[in-house]
């Protein structure tokens, strides 16, 4: 007979059982409360005692759907049934009504995401609700979405491991908040121990050749048509303050402090914060005409507006510059990679390119290992030189 084994079944030490055979854990507490864990990960509640027709067991619910103080009361509750012979307590329940999937997503789009989210982070969300989650689970009530439901939605989106990631967070945040609003059990999470998709990371970096050849295409667009004066101006700060597009495009004058040499951004992806600037990027800032009547830096071609996309110029200097693989954004990469070769570490890059968490920065690791290492064989080649001479 197998050892019997007992917990203290609470929501996070259910979260930690594991197992490579099926095995039921019996709660310290309650006796005939348990939760049966099978080797593919599923945990279901159970509820078990004996009553006049002899020991009977009942599933209380799935770990993830039900929470465990939730499943714990209802135990309680089958359990005094079982003992008194009530057998309505074996007889599966109607579905719990509620709101439904497609409600809270109304709901979250409403009241979190369109206060919470810019505008291109809420363009994201919509899509991965309207396209994803909704026509997946919508109709399901929120009590009623299983583990097994969101995993197979998820997997179907294998192909595009991006919007797949994406559509799981977002689900998993609808969850979380409707657990605050009291529209499910606290902690309910159908989301809850789905691995996500490993996303492919495209990175490009500009060589020191590549960089003076852009600067010459820039050059020669300014001088010769191919792209507006803006727009090149718009390109050569990308390039020298590592900022992104949007930062750059709806940057105001206001907001350019040339005798502190910085920029200060009030509403940055990341929220507030102050972009130093070098006396390259002063003087290229100082040179720039200011429309009157235009509060933008770089000015659009109607009055008063400024520029909203740089992709026309970019395909034209990029082309000319032999450069086809290069985006925009590789741009902002390729200053961060500079800054490692020249021996800034990873929290002050971070610092530089306005990145709220350090996991974002440490992609960049890997170019700080390659820097050390070129570093060590200039060393050893040097010292070689000397003792072998």
């Amino acid at each position: 007979m197998a050892k019997l084994k007992y917990r203290t079944l609470s929501n996070r030490m259910v979260g930690k059982l594991d197992t490579d055979k099926e095995t039921v854990f019996w709660d310290r507490e309650l006796t005939g409360f348990g939760v049966r864990v099978y080797a593919t990960g599923t945990k279901v509640y159970v509820a078990q005692a004996r009553g006049p027709r002899g020991p009977r067991r009942v599933a209380v619910g799935r770990y993830g759907v039900v929470h465990a103080e939730q499943a714990r009361q209802r135990a309680a509750m089958i359990i005094t049934r079982i003992k008194a012979g009530d057998e309505a307590a074996l007889k599966p329940k109607k579905p719990a009504g509620g709101p439904t999937v497609a409600e809270l997503a109304e709901r979250y789009l409403a009241e979190y995401a369109a206060v919470r989210c810019k505008p291109k982070t809420l363009e994201t969300v919509r899509t991965a609700v309207r396209k994803h989650i909704l026509p997946a689970l919508g109709k399901l009530r929120l009590t009623a979405v299983e583990r097994a439901q969101v995993a197979e939605m998820h997997q179907r989106l294998c192909a595009t491991p991006v919007a797949a990631n994406m559509a799981l967070r977002t689900l998993s945040l609808m969850y979380r908040l409707a657990g605050e609003w009291g529209l499910v059990p606290e902690g309910m999470n159908p989301c809850r121990s789905i691995a996500k998709h490993p996303e492919r990371r495209r990175e490009r970096f500009l060589t020191d050749k590549e960089f003076t050849r852009l600067g010459q295409t820039l050059d020669e667009v300014g001088t010769r048509g191919g792209a507006t004066a803006p727009a090149v101006a718009a390109i050569r700060l990308l390039m020298l303050t590592g900022c992104r597009k949007n930062e750059i495009l709806k940057l105001r004058w206001e907001d350019v402090a040339l005798e502190e040499n910085e920029l200060r951004l009030p509403d940055a992806k990341t929220g507030a914060r102050v972009v130093p600037l070098s006396p390259r990027a002063v003087k290229l800032l100082a040179e720039l005409p200011r429309v009157e009547g235009n509060p933008w830096v770089i000015h659009g071609k109607r009055p008063g507006t400024h520029m909203t996309e740089l992709d026309d110029a970019w395909q034209t200097v990029r082309a000319r510059a032999g450069l086809s693989d290069v985006r925009l954004h590789d741009l902002r990469h390729s200053f961060a990679s500079r800054a490692l070769a020249l021996g800034e570490s990873l929290p002050m890059i971070g610092k530089l390119l306005g990145h709220a968490q350090v996991e974002t920065t440490a992609r960049y690791a890997h170019l700080s290992r390659e820097s050390v290492r070129e570093a060590a064989e200039r060393i050893a080649v040097s010292i070689a030189a000397e003792i072998m001479g």
